[in-house]
């Protein structure tokens, strides 16, 4: 224990050390502001092997954040783990140092090394970390261009933010606004109109393997009864099936699913006859958050050989992650595996409507981007907004001590003294009206906010007040009472 203990206090010691260090070259830091920036890997750039490892439960973000802001230079974190992707939200008080500790705690907490990690993570920096975060609100950047569900997780992250005690001031708003963009998104451009979700695309993955003559006619198992099972329903119906077996732990969900779509008849079985289930089926999806295999090659060859009219093979189609069957099944000749990077041949169909309906929604988050930018430059006076009035004040509050007592604290009531102080304030609020109206801006109009700008540098300069390197340590302390606490 007392090794332990010594262990963890050497721990906090060289974090501070490194902040200190940090503050004692702050000056190099002062020119820019905090980073936003966002580390992460999707479908597009990693496979599904590597995105399960990385995955983080949803229960489990307050926790993951909570890690990250105790990083020495990460500020504020959000993270978006889904089946499709992994990444983290961050403001950063160094660029380079805050990136190098989000990748390490990445790879500690995967067991994958750095290296390797680099090799498939993106990284974005302030407005490319920001427009991809609308980018993938608005379903852009998703496996099926479009599709509804990432934008309900986006909107997740806030609430369960909200839930843990909020995220941080800059991430909340970028996540909000992201919200925004998504929503202007799909109701300006009609882009999720013929778009397809991971569900709806795993239902159509399967049409296409079955023989065209069959479809109808096979045997739907489906494993798991939660948000994205319930879609997979959803899309058989629409397809035309009428049948479809859905094997889950508890019966409610799937009463509930048999409740709200009454035009297919859904036959419950529990998980404890799920190996019986998928001997009676044709088809089996697979959606479940369990995090072991479901079905292994074993499994696989233990099943009964599927009908020569089904084209003699038993098709497993793995929409969950981390994955609920092993990529070894189609080792075996009469099963064949998909996972979700599979889809992608799903979603090849009408490319030039995509991309016509993709263009007009980079106009809306361009906008939206803007408005955002806007937002965050406006912050920039705040601080100089406060040091400037503490300074006035300062000289006030002198001035007046010097004016009392050689007046005498004998030859004042308090009516005359009050009035005395109420004059001091009132010339000292009356000299700061000008400068301080100059500084505050709403963020709308960009013209506006680069004159407030360039308002604040040279208030800055006139009374030397210092506020980026004041902010800076400000945040510095922060860091360090944090570890110390």
């Amino acid at each position: 224990c007392d090794a332990g203990g010594d262990a963890q206090a050497a721990s906090k010691a060289a974090s501070i050390t490194a902040l200190e260090q940090f503050k004692i070259s702050a000056d190099r830091y002062m020119k820019e502001k905090s980073s936003i920036a966002v580390i992460g890997l999707s479908v597009h750039t990693a496979p599904v092997d590597m995105r399960e490892k990385l995955a983080v439960a949803e229960e489990l973000w307050p926790r993951a954040i909570s890690e990250l802001t105790s990083l020495n230079h990460i500020e504020e974190a959000a993270v978006l783990s889904t089946c499709n992707r992994m990444e983290i939200y961050v403001v950063a008080l160094s660029w380079n140092r805050g990136i190098r500790e989000v990748v390490d705690w990445m790879s500690k907490k995967s067991g994958i090394p750095a290296s390797e990690l680099r090799e498939h993570l993106f990284m974005l920096r302030d407005s490319d970390a920001t427009r991809h975060l609308f980018e993938v609100s608005a379903g852009l950047d998703s496996l099926v261009l479009g599709e509804g569900q990432i934008l309900a997780q986006v909107k997740q992250v806030v609430r369960n933010g909200q839930n843990s005690g909020g995220l941080g001031k800059n991430i909340d708003r970028m996540f909000k606004d992201a919200i925004t963009a998504g929503k202007r998104v799909r109701c300006e451009t009609n882009i999720s109109a013929g778009a397809v979700s991971v569900s709806s695309a795993a239902v159509e993955l399967a049409m296409m393997k079955l023989p065209k003559s069959e479809c109808l006619s096979a045997r739907m198992l489906l494993i798991g009864a939660g948000k994205m099972g319930k879609l997979v329903v959803k899309h058989l119906i629409a397809k035309g099936c009428k049948k479809v077996v859905v094997v889950n732990r508890s019966v409610e969900r799937v009463d509930a699913i048999r409740e709200e779509m009454k035009d297919i008849e859904i036959v419950y079985r529990p998980l404890t006859e799920m190996y019986e289930a998928a001997a009676d089926a044709d088809v089996v999806f697979t959606s479940t958050a369990s995090e072991s295999l479901l079905f292994t090659k074993e499994h696989a060859e233990a099943l009964p050989p599927i009908s020569l009219a089904m084209g003699g093979v038993r098709l497993f189609v793995d929409i969950s992650v981390p994955r609920n069957v092993g990529a070894c099944l189609s080792e075996v000749e009469h099963a064949r595996v998909y996972n979700v990077d599979d889809l992608k041949e799903v979603v090849e169909a009408n490319k030039e409507d995509r991309v016509r309906k993709a263009m007009e929604a980079q106009a809306i988050i361009t906008q939206e981007l803007k408005r955002f930018e806007a937002w965050r430059d406006s912050l920039e006076t705040v601080p100089t907004i406060k040091k400037l009035r503490s300074y006035a004040d300062r000289i006030r509050a002198s001035e007046l001590e010097k004016c009392l007592q050689k007046i005498g604290e004998d030859n004042l009531n308090k009516k005359m003294r009050r009035s005395i102080e109420e004059l001091s304030t009132g010339i000292v609020n009356k000299l700061l009206h000008g400068p301080l109206q100059h500084l505050r801006c709403d963020g709308s109009d960009s013209r506006t906010l680069d004159e407030t700008l360039e308002n604040m540098h040279a208030l800055n300069r006139m009374f030397n007040l210092d506020t980026e390197k004041a902010v800076l340590e400000q945040k510095i302390k922060a860091k360090v009472e944090k570890i110390q606490s």
